[in-house]
């Protein structure tokens, strides 16, 4: 809890002035005080959400707030929807949705995979006008097959109803949303409906173990050549379509603490000896699905 407050914190500072250095910090100091007092209460976190913090506390000069004016900030503070402000207006409406996922894995030497998952978040950027109510589900028209024959909506036994409609299915193990979004649809329908905050925001968080498919495979071969030499085979293997490209990729293959005289052959991108990080990096620009670059 503790943690993510002060990650929360960062995020508003950044939202406000940007990078977070010494010399900012300096030249804002007012305004991080100003935060500060509204972030927390008697030392209670209270509000922390930028798009509030940004109808009150702003960086430019402004004219007195007439009586009106000061009951829509307080109405903005204390209403039921606080993380967006009314009266929001565009002339071209846009909506902005990036998935970001993170995949953890742990092979054995033989290339066995002993635990795997994946860390994704969705992260949103929304350029809407009014108090628009957004919808997307997961997996929308399995959900809609399973509801037409019958059973009533989404159960916690979403892999079992995967496997009748013979199509893959996302299963989360746990999520964490943004607090816009309606939890009780999501538990209902499996859909996730919200009305976003203005600008750039994090909707979702979550983390799944289940039928993850790795888009690489890391295949390492050693042999000893005598006492004080070995040869080091890695050959990596992308497991995705050749239509698609992985971009900046680094492979970073760990080495004794006494290692000297390395001798490298790379066929495709780069591969350095770093003696600071006792490791070979082997970096590609570009890489084609179904591809096997080697390094010795």
């Amino acid at each position: 809890m503790v943690f993510e407050f002060l990650l929360k914190i960062i995020d508003v500072m950044q939202s406000y002035f940007g990078k977070i250095s010494e010399e900012n910090i300096k030249n804002n100091f007012v305004l991080i005080y100003e935060l500060l007092d509204e972030i927390l209460d008697f030392g209670y976190p209270q509000n922390s959400d930028t798009g509030v913090l940004k109808t009150f506390i702003t960086q430019q000069g402004i004219k007195s707030a007439s009586k009106e004016e000061q009951a829509q900030i307080t109405s903005q503070v204390t209403g039921q929807i606080g993380w967006r402000r009314e009266g929001i207006k565009y002339r071209r409406n846009e909506l902005f949705l990036d998935v970001l996922e993170y995949v953890n894995l742990l092979m054995s030497p033989q290339g066995q995979v002993l635990s795997a998952h994946v860390a994704g978040k969705v992260v949103m950027k929304s350029y809407l006008s009014g108090m628009p109510e957004c919808k997307f589900g997961i997996n929308d028209k399995i959900v809609m097959e399973a509801k037409g024959k019958g059973n009533g909506g989404i159960s916690g036994n979403t892999d079992s109803e995967g496997a009748r409609s013979g199509k893959p299915v996302v299963v989360i193990d746990d999520c964490q949303f943004h607090q816009c979004v309606k939890l009780s649809k999501f538990e209902t329908e499996h859909s996730i409906s919200f009305i976003p905050p203005d600008g750039e925001f994090e909707l979702m968080r979550y983390r799944t173990t289940k039928d993850i498919s790795l888009p690489f495979r890391v295949i390492p071969l050693v042999r000893e050549v005598g006492r004080t030499k070995m040869e080091v085979k890695v050959v990596l293997k992308s497991n995705f379509k050749p239509s698609l490209l992985g971009q900046k990729i680094e492979v970073k293959i760990p080495t004794p603490l006494n290692t000297s005289g390395v001798q490298l052959i790379c066929l495709k991108g780069k591969a350095k000896y770093k003696a600071s990080e006792n490791a070979i990096v082997w970096k590609i620009k570009r890489m084609a699905g179904e591809g096997n670059p080697v390094v010795r």
